[in-house]
């Protein structure tokens, strides 16, 4: 069995790879690598040299806390132990690593002795074989340097983000090839499954949604890219590609306003704002079943809202001419919705989410596992209070209502 590790606050061998390790995963070593090849340093304001990307140059000091002068009297056989083993794990003993560089003191009582005065990581090679990461160095500097002649503007990028490169290595040579195919077709309104590119296809733009976007924000022109369309939702309209069209399902509840005899349809949300149809008044609901399960209605028609899908509604132009009334779960997401809702189209009223209604069947109520509780603009006070019930969990934690417990016969009224 090996020697109990030393109880003491000084520095160890393991401290020392720890720091290193904290310099990989911040990049920086990748980054001097590339920075070594291609870019000058220049002095940074923490007193370290390097360039604007935070490289490194080397010898590069590292911390060492060491035993005070008390402690060479108090604990002499502790204080050698540690010089022992921090000797044994430097570069002189290794072959590779840190190096230490020794202050002699002289001590009436022990004589002559040298202790640390300071460790540093001579090279960045040093530092790479200290923490084992030499093989994945090599194979990101292969990378790089094979990809700045391809995309110039991505040398910034690949000093700031050295370890991405590294986590998609395996498939780095299709993300090329996928930024050439965007930079000769931008804002081609093509949709993704129409790239036509080895190696490449719809699913793997939709797996990679995420590291493209950071490429393509570097390589492509800014008249490529519609800066207001963010995140991995928005792909496809921020570097414009064809969009999947906002579906609307609607029940026609009153056959005098079918649409060519049909009166279960789901169309397009442009064609539908575009369709002449009047009715005198519109249902939305929630819930699917819900809402096949209306009842014919005089004058009517049925949405299907879809959640928060319900914004695309604001395109149907026609709703803003007749009375609508919404009917979704008594809970804060449902609330939600109704104050989007109203927000588009004022006239909208709620139907069955009203503090009578929740209370009749508390039997059925369940919970909600992210609530939402910012504040909303859009209620009426009743609904206001009602939500506020709901967000402070005045009711209970988390209560829901949700649309399909309420029995039908209780909204023929409200037709």
């Amino acid at each position: 069995m090996g020697r109990p590790a030393l109880d003491h606050p000084w520095t160890t061998a393991d401290d020392v790879r720890s720091e290193t390790e904290r310099l990989w995963t911040r990049g920086a070593l990748l980054a001097t690598l590339l920075h070594d090849r291609i870019g000058p340093k220049i002095e940074a304001t923490d007193g370290c040299t390097a360039d604007a990307g935070g490289q490194l140059t080397f010898p590069l000091k590292l911390r060492l806390r060491r035993p005070k002068s008390v402690d060479l009297g108090n604990a002499f056989d502790l204080v050698r132990r540690w010089i022992a083993e921090l000797e044994a794990a430097a570069r002189t003993a290794r072959g590779s690593g840190f190096d230490i560089a020794w202050e002699e003191i002289n001590s009436r009582q022990l004589g002559r002795n040298r202790i640390p005065a300071a460790l540093s990581l001579p090279s960045l090679d040093d530092a790479l074989a200290l923490i084992g990461r030499s093989d994945e160095a090599a194979a990101f500097l292969d990378l790089a340097t094979a990809t700045i002649p391809r995309f110039p503007n991505l040398e910034r990028w690949l000093r700031a983000r050295p370890l991405a490169v590294l986590e998609h290595q395996s498939i780095w040579v299709q993300l090329l090839d996928c930024l050439d195919w965007f930079q000769a077709n931008p804002r081609s309104g093509l949709f993704a499954r129409q790239i036509d590119v080895a190696g490449i296809d719809s699913k793997f733009i939709e797996a990679h949604k995420a590291i493209l976007s950071e490429l393509l924000d570097q390589v492509l022109p800014s008249v490529a890219i519609t800066p207001s369309a963010n995140g991995v939702a928005m792909f496809e309209a921020r570097y414009g590609l064809a969009v999947k069209p906002a579906l609307v399902r609607l029940r026609v509840l009153d056959r005098r306003l079918a649409v060519a005899g049909l009166t279960d349809l789901i169309v397009r949300a442009s064609e539908l704002a575009a369709l002449d149809i009047r009715p005198e008044r519109v249902l939305i609901v929630e819930n699917e079943i819900t809402g096949l399960a209306f009842p014919p209605a005089a004058g009517s028609l049925l949405i299907f809202g879809g959640g928060y899908a319900i914004d695309q509604l604001g395109a149907l132009t026609w709703l803003r001419r007749c009375p609508i009334g919404y009917w979704g779960d008594i809970d804060t997401h449902g609330f939600v919705i109704l104050d989007r809702l109203r927000a588009m189209f004022p006239q909208t009223r709620s139907l069955l989410m009203d503090r009578d209604t929740l209370i009749a069947h508390r039997a059925a109520w369940s919970f909600e596992t992210a609530p939402y509780v910012a504040n909303l603009h859009h209620l009426t006070a009743e609904e206001a209070v009602l939500y506020d019930d709901l967000r402070l969990d005045r009711h209970g934690n988390g209560i829901r209502l949700e649309q399909e417990r309420i029995p039908m016969r209780l909204v023929v009224p409200h037709l």
